[in-house]
């Protein structure tokens, strides 16, 4: 008889049902395949939204992922040497100012905004869109968008600022040199491009060349003279610098003043403190306690640090709001202008380098240059106008890049939740204080086209901020998802 099947296991199992087993197996090894590499493409599906939302910051990033993880969408590309006061022309027509009002208004007209809401919108070529609300605003952090204007177009982006140690006869001098990121200990990460100057290495270089002449015991003294002035506004709130809440400004300090979370009330003797025992750790020893000093001109250069770019230092200003930096910063325009390096020399420059731009300055008040102080006033035109100008130079056309950009960097990593469609698509510089909210930036709306704009609350309600800025990120996010545009 022939045989119709094969042994298996002691029986005879026909060929058919052998061949449905390996069929099994063949579907079962697929299926085993399937899964896994279904599974991959999902979660690499899920993760690659999650991070285009922004919600994988404080994962990936512990917060802010910064402004070199952030790919802007293709309408926030700038030139980098821009020939004209536009962005990268890649858009197909223009915004109707109608139509632009018609979305922006309703979202005005939040009642949490308060009384008075002011708003102004323009082309990236400068034609006013819309406008409404009359007058200046308490401006908030917005304030910065000038400052940083101003240093840009005033002092070239790639300067430096140097920290020395100097000889003064049997003394040593630590000279400030305005440097607001000078820290303890090297940057701990290779993308912290700001923290480029740091007093251990100086400690290391000044060490060396002192024992290089034969020096192992030094007296330090401090110079903090190259800004002069009140370190502290007085249109500033009292509490400010008692509260914990500002440092007083000064050309030499370490880690913005602040140690163990607890702000110098002296930051240049604190600094020269740090700098000593830093010293001694190199096998310096240093008599006495640290004193104030003015270097003398010419004095031999025994060590020195530099700081990060200027470009950079108003990249970190501007993204995460820094206060401090704003006002070291304000001084420098002041130098660089001929004036005195103090409030009123800083904030005069800046106007002056508005104007020297054809900015329109009409009822500005500045008091500083972080925008602390509720006394400041600014309109929504010149914030948007000191914008559209900034994209026409190559000095200044960074400012924009450097803005944060909605859901992703910056003091805007948290905001704008649930509305998608602004998310990665806005860039703008925020203003908070209570009751005070602003935002100023660029959105691109949903047909590809830029628009450049300030919206600004000063008498919101107070009991309810997280709603106030809630409701400013509506207005942008009504440009954002506008479809504004007509055909070119």
């Amino acid at each position: 008889m022939r045989r119709t099947g094969t042994w298996h296991d002691g029986g005879l199992y026909s060929l058919a049902h052998v061949r449905a087993t390996r069929g099994r197996r063949v579907a079962d090894g697929l299926v085993a395949i399937a899964v896994p590499v279904l599974t991959l493409v999902l979660v690499v599906v899920l993760a690659t939204t999650l991070w285009q939302r922004g919600d994988l910051n404080r994962f990936v990033c512990d917060g802010d992922c910064g402004p070199s993880n952030v790919v802007p969408p293709l309408g926030l590309q700038l030139r980098e040497a821009p020939a004209a006061s536009t962005p990268d022309g890649t858009v197909s027509g223009t915004v109707d100012p109608r139509k632009l009002e018609a979305v922006v208004r309703p979202a005005l007209d939040d009642t949490v905004l308060g009384p008075r809401v002011g708003f102004a919108a323009v082309a990236p070529d400068g034609t006013p869109l819309f406008s409404s609300g009359p007058g200046t605003y308490a401006p908030a952090s917005t304030t910065k968008v000038l400052t940083s204007f101003a240093a840009l177009s005033t002092i070239d982006p790639q300067t430096r600022f140097a920290t020395k140690v100097v000889r003064s006869g049997d003394d040593l001098v630590l000279v400030g040199g305005g440097d607001p990121y000078l820290s303890t200990k090297p940057a701990r990460r290779a993308g912290d491009r700001v923290f480029q100057a740091d007093l251990t290495t100086l400690a290391r270089r000044t060490a060396a060349s002192l024992k290089a002449s034969g020096t192992t015991s030094v007296r330090l003294r401090y110079d903090a003279s190259l800004f002069t002035g009140a370190d502290a506004s007085p249109e500033w709130e009292p509490d400010y610098v008692t509260a914990n809440i500002v440092t007083r400004i000064s050309a030499l300090w370490v880690d913005q003043g602040i140690s163990d979370g607890v702000r110098a009330a002296d930051p240049p003797n604190a600094a020269a403190r740090t700098f000593a025992r830093l010293l001694a750790d190199q096998g310096v020893t240093v008599t006495g306690d640290p004193s104030p000093a003015t270097a003398e001109a010419g004095a031999p250069v025994v060590g020195e640090v530099r700081s990060a770019t200027l470009a950079q230092i108003v990249e970190t200003l501007v993204r995460i709001s820094d206060n401090e930096a704003a006002e070291v910063v304000l001084r420098h325009v002041a130098r660089a202008a001929g004036g005195s390096a103090d409030f009123a020399g800083g904030t005069a420059a800046v106007v002056a380098a508005l104007e020297d731009a054809g900015i329109d300055t009409d009822g500005l008040v500045l008091n500083d240059g972080s925008g602390l102080s509720r006394a400041n006033r600014i309109s929504p035109a010149t914030l948007v106008q000191t914008l559209q100008k900034s994209v026409g130079s190559s000095r200044t056309s960074e400012l924009l890049a450097d803005l944060p950009v909605a859901g992703f960097t910056g003091t805007l990593v948290d905001r704008f939740s649930g509305l998608a469609g602004a998310r990665g698509e806005v860039r703008a510089k925020t203003g908070t204080l209570t009751g005070i909210h602003s935002l100023a930036g660029y959105a691109v709306d949903a047909d590809g086209s830029p628009v450049l704009f300030a919206v600004m609350s000063d008498r919101s309600d107070r009991d309810q901020p997280l709603q106030a800025q809630a409701a400013l990120d509506a207005v942008t996010a009504a440009i954002a998802t506008c479809r504004c545009s007509t055909p070119g």
